[in-house]
């Protein structure tokens, strides 16, 4: 029975580079893995910004309607829909009123 003659010394070393990118890749592929499952979660407890705190009641002068509602160094600012601009302080009194022209 005739026998199976020893690899060449060429194609040892490619099965031992193989195996070396073999074992590489899967402890890269694990430390991928183990760095999204300690990183994500982590943004996930992430401080959301604290939201200044409205006033109780803000009374619009009649007939003006509120576009958007900003905060401003312990003021409130209403733009209303007519080019009225409002400002309030945070217990939601009047503090100023003026109109915005048109361009």
């Amino acid at each position: 029975m005739p026998s199976d003659p020893p690899p060449l010394p060429e194609v040892r070393f490619l099965k031992l580079l193989v195996t070396a990118l073999a074992v590489t890749m899967i402890a890269g592929l694990i430390t991928i893995v183990a760095l999204l499952v300690i990183r994500l979660p982590a943004q996930g407890r992430a401080q959301a910004p604290e939201l200044p705190a409205l006033p109780a009641a803000i009374t619009l002068p009649e007939g003006v309607a509120a576009l958007s509602v900003s905060f401003a160094e312990g003021r409130v600012v209403v733009l209303g829909q007519g080019g009225e601009v409002l400002l309030y302080s945070p217990e939601g009194a009047l503090l100023g009123q003026t109109r915005l022209s048109a361009p």
